[in-house]
């Protein structure tokens, strides 16, 4: 039986391709906001991260209701890092919109969300975005996507999708380009009459599987999924099977739907809606929420592994406590715990030997918003170099994982490009131009992922961007080189001071600026050659009886090089940490004493 009444609807896009100020102007136009309510734009991007990346980390759920049809919409990270995400949330759809810039086309990262709705069986709709934008091409556009879904294997129902044309900045949709309609209703129309309505059974036996998790102080795990059959009541008692089999009795204490921007708690939810339950005590993606009498059991949810490692250790710097709030070793681990309880593509253990909690995810973007996080909440910790997992198969033979990296460069440092992949391990495995620019796609392992961004922009100078994301485990491609430069490791714990850097700058690149607190065994530098080197970088200038501090040369220090925390994470070798606080982001030797190096060195 059809619920007419409903739609749930998810949205893919690329980053920055307008998904979340569509949603905006949805909002406005089924009535959510008034016309004049001062609202923050990209509402859904309620995290700061994501404000400031311009990207979607966590999935929500809202819903709008137009022409007394309420329409769940399902906001879906466009960044393969959190595939875990995209994978479940799309279980809870019918259609989705797919939103595509009407200048750049399809991107990789669209495509890695779309071949998951389109083995779902998904109703597509395209919107093609920023139909204002300078250099817009909208047609060609379409016949991209049109291509891109034949490549992608879509069914011949899926190949005739319906178009929307649209400019979410000034919040008009337009079945064609270049009609005059100034508002939404086109694409509320396009989404009530292409998006199937819920196929479900109203008198069923209760089926919800749980598809995300929602985390809350006050009343612990909240399940969220689509119910498919039945009908929950507040304080029902309910049977839940998990992943491996195993089952035991709850009571449903609370139910809620999704209403415009938040939820609402009901005494009852039927059959197709997107429904939110508390009770089920370790509510796990996958679980079965169903009636005691008459069970029902659905294929679990399979989540991609992780890919990549990483450790955290309580800091062991000198300077450990002047900027952090928290710095213990016990209120680390204790964190990093909460954190497996509501991230569930995230794979958080203790290490053996108890000297920190090795935490798994989908690549470095996934595990660095988890340190962003932990630092904005006041943590000081350290992590060592990001090992990627291996994995053998039924013969013994090693496999890695191997990412699709796609990049575009000006024709003129295709070359160059082509040479930084094939020193990291790259294969080539296609190449078009596209007017000026010419279109690289590689097969490469995720480590030689690490460091390679700046390399490229370093070649193609800045001119080069690069989309990389998993695509599978292949054979172990052998030992990589890691950075040929030395590091510049302070010898002593000071401030540094303007005059020994202006020596050092000669010798490579600065990471310190003057007046900086440095501690022995910390990296200010990258030597211009082979090996590493102690440096003192707080010598100043010897004064006789007739020379004054201001008579030499005026000093003129290059600024020094900031790293991001991705950046970090790259650029450090294996007897490296990154070293995290509120405040900075530090590198330093894994052993701070040059004498504790040498007798490792000489093992």
């Amino acid at each position: 039986m059809k619920q007419e009444n409903i739609r749930n609807v998810a949205i893919i896009a690329h980053v920055d391709h307008g998904k979340t100020t569509i949603v905006d102007r949805l909002l406005y136009a089924s009535g959510v906001f008034r016309e004049n309510q001062q609202v923050d734009e990209r509402v859904l991007d309620s995290n700061d991260q994501e404000r400031e990346r311009g990207i979607t980390i966590l999935s929500k759920n809202i819903s709008v209701v137009y022409n007394d049809v309420k329409i769940n919409v399902i906001d879906t990270p466009g960044h393969a890092d959190f595939g875990g995400e995209v994978e479940r949330v799309l279980n809870m759809a019918d259609g989705a919109l797919l939103i595509v810039d009407a200048f750049e086309g399809p991107m990789p990262q669209t495509r890695f969300v779309l071949r998951h709705a389109l083995e779902q069986g998904l109703r597509i709709i395209l919107v093609v975005n920023k139909i204002d934008r300078p250099g817009a091409r909208p047609n060609e556009v379409v016949d991209e996507v049109f291509d891109l879904m034949v490549e992608l294997e879509a069914s011949d129902a899926q190949l005739d999708f319906p178009v929307v044309y649209a400019s979410a900045m000034n919040g008009y949709a337009r079945f064609a380009p270049d009609d005059d309609n100034m508002d939404m209703i086109p694409l509320l129309e396009t989404i009530l009459k292409e998006i199937p309505a819920p196929d479900c059974e109203p008198n069923g036996p209760v089926a919800l599987q749980i598809c995300t998790v929602d985390h809350s102080s006050f009343v612990g795990r909240i399940g969220v999924g689509r119910l498919f059959s039945g009908t929950i009541h507040k304080g029902e008692p309910s049977l839940v099977i998990k992943n491996d089999g195993t089952r035991y009795n709850t009571n449903i204490k609370q139910v809620f739907t999704f209403e415009a921007l938040g939820k609402k708690e009901q005494q009852e939810v039927h059959a197709g809606d997107i429904v939110a339950v508390v009770g089920v005590e370790d509510a796990d993606i996958g679980d079965m929420v169903t009636s005691r009498e008459n069970p029902v059991r659905f294929d679990p949810i399979q989540v991609e592994e992780p890919t990549m490692a990483i450790v955290f250790e309580a800091s062991s710097s000198p300077l450990v406590g002047r900027e952090g709030d928290i710095v213990g070793a016990r209120q680390l681990k204790e964190r990093l715990m909460r954190e497996k309880e509501s991230n569930i593509s995230m794979r958080i253990e203790e290490l053996e030997d108890k000297s920190g909690v090795e935490v798994a995810g989908r690549g470095l973007l996934h595990l660095s918003v988890l340190m962003e996080t932990m630092r904005r909440e006041g943590f000081e910790f350290q992590v060592g170099r990001p090992r990627v997992l291996i994995k053998k198969d039924e013969s013994g033979r090693k496999l890695e994982p191997i990412e699709e990296a796609t990049v575009d460069v000006p024709s003129e440092y295709a070359g160059k490009a082509i040479e930084v992949f094939g020193s990291a391990g790259g294969e080539m495995s296609d190449m078009y131009q596209r007017g000026d620019q010419t279109h690289l796609v590689f097969k490469i392992p995720s480590r030689g992922t690490m460091g390679l961004r700046t390399r490229l922009l370093n070649v193609t100078r800045g001119e080069a961007t690069m989309f990389h994301h998993f695509s599978e485990y292949g054979p172990y491609r052998g030992e990589m080189n890691g950075r040929k430069n030395g590091s510049m490791i302070s010898m002593s714990t000071e401030k540094s001071v303007a005059y020994a850097l202006d020596a050092l700058q000669e010798r490579g690149r600065l990471f310190v600026g003057p007046g900086q607190e440095c501690y022995e065994g910390m990296i200010v530098g990258e030597s211009s050659k082979e090996g590493d080197m102690v440096v003192n970088i707080a010598k100043s200038k010897q004064l006789g009886n007739q020379r004054s501090s201001g008579a030499d040369k005026a000093i003129s220090l290059t600024p020094p090089i900031t790293f991001t925390l991705e950046e970090a994470l790259e650029y450090i070798e294996d007897d490296e940490l990154v070293e995290v606080t509120p405040q900075n982001i530090r590198l330093r030797k894994r052993m701070l004493s040059a004498t504790d190096r040498k007798k490792a060195a000489k093992k």
